[in-house]
This record gives C-alpha cells, structure tokens and sequence, in this order.
C-alpha cells in the first residue's frame, strides 16, 4: 500500500490516495493441470483533505488502520448495512461502499461544511451521495429525527472519535441506542491514545456495553503492510462494542 500526495490549488488541500493490495495464490485447472496463479486485488480511496480546516477536514492516523482492517474483510461486507459516525473523511466509510457494502455516512449535523465535505469525498471516488451512498447529520447524544430515520444496520463504525473525554457519553450514548434498535449489530472502532487516564469502562457499565480489544497484529500483512508507518508514532487500538446481554447470548451459543 503507497499513501501518494500531491498539491492542487488553493496549497492548503491536498488529496492523498490510500492504494490497498492483496495478493492471493489459487490454483485454476488449464487443460486438466492445476497451476498456481497469483491474483492481485486492487483498490484506490482518494481522500481531499484541508491540512488549515476543521478536524473533520483531515485524515486521522487511526482512520487508515480501520480502513485496512475492514479491507481485510471485504468479502464479508458485501451488502452488509454499515453507518459511519463522525466520518470526517470518510476513509472508512468510502472503502466499505466501494466493497459492496450499503454505507450511511454521518457527522454533526450542525456542521454544513462537514457534511459537504464527506460528499467531496464521496464524488471523488466515484460514489453519487444519495444514490450509491447516503450522507446525513447526526450528532451524538442527541436523538433526533435523522437518527430514527437510519436504515436497519448490521455494522456501526468510527475512526478516532474519542478524541476528547467530553464527548465520550455521548457517543457511548448514540452507540447504545443504536445497538439497541439493531440487535445483533456491533460497533467497531479505532482510537489514537492520547492519555493513559482517559477511560469509557464507566460509561459501558452504566449504558450496559461489553467491550473487546481486536488483535491488531495481522493487519496490514496480507498487503505487505506495516501499520506503524500509518501510526506515524502514535499508539492506536481497535475495540469492539456490543450490547451486554448479546455478548451473554454469544457466549451461550459458543
């Protein structure tokens, strides 16, 4: 995978292009002899970005992480309903929809130029917000009409959106709500450590959450990827939300 830069005008945009790969060696019969062949999968996300803008303006290093996990996983998001929360960019979100997945992008709702920008991004690959992709504003902790009006979800998604401790209620809030609405459904997440005092174990317990951590280790190596250069130095996690009593029911299942 190449992260690409280049300048267009005004100089403060830029546009980087995250090139995912993966090679896979099958074996197809040719006149009755079966012979290894290698198959390489490729993706370009382009991504514009203003480096002077609101946070929502720029790719954040936990966004490319998630991005590879869930490319890791593609063939598992055909068709599946995924809402992005606080997409900024949109990285995540983009590459899901261009997987076959059926994508709802959101992020504040009183942030116009946010939500114009996520469409920016969603033209830039191809994506026809309102028809191959849907943008809406949604901000967390407040229930309002667009939060109602989402489609039944099976996957809610967020790169690096607990990046301050006060809004983490409400983002545990708008998760909870949602996995209440769409049983079965499960929050993934990546966030960049930014205090070794900041902690949501309180708020899961009191909204009635389980929370996992996802072995990051293997990301990336089927690409010939190393996460740490997406990290550039910072320490990133990828955790796994779920409803409390569906965490027991799995368990019972297991």
């Amino acid at each position: 995978m190449i992260m690409k830069l280049w300048l267009p005008q005004p100089a403060l945009s830029i546009c980087a292009s995250l090139y995912l790969t993966h090679a896979t060696m099958m074996k197809r019969d040719r006149d009755g002899v079966g012979n290894p062949e290698t198959i390489i999968e490729r993706l370009e996300i382009k991504i514009p970005e203003i480096l002077q803008g609101a946070y929502s303006f720029y790719t954040w290093p936990s966004a490319p992480v998630l991005a590879h996990f869930l490319w890791e996983r593609r063939q598992t998001l055909v068709c599946k309903r995924i809402l992005e929360l606080g997409a900024g960019t949109a990285l995540p979100g983009i590459l899901a929809a261009k997987c076959g997945a059926q994508v709802v992008l959101s992020d504040n709702c009183i942030l116009p130029k946010s939500l114009a920008h996520i469409r920016k991004s969603c033209l830039a690959n191809q994506l026809n917000p309102g028809v191959d992709i849907d943008v809406v504003g949604l901000s967390w902790g407040l229930l309002l009409n667009s939060v109602f009006r989402l489609p039944p979800l099976d996957l809610i998604i967020a790169a690096d959106c607990f990046y301050d401790p006060t809004v983490f209620e409400d983002i545990i809030v708008t998760v909870a709500f949602l996995l209440e609405r769409n049983r079965g459904a499960k929050f993934i997440f990546t966030y960049q450590e930014r205090s070794a005092d900041w902690s949501i174990e309180a708020l899961l317990k009191k909204w009635k959450l389980h929370a996992s951590s996802i072995n990051m280790d293997e990301i990336g190596k089927q690409s010939g990827v190393d996460l740490l250069e997406f990290m550039g130095g910072h320490t990133i996690h990828l955790l796994e939300i779920t409803l409390v009593d569906q965490e027991r029911v799995e368990d019972l299942v297991e």
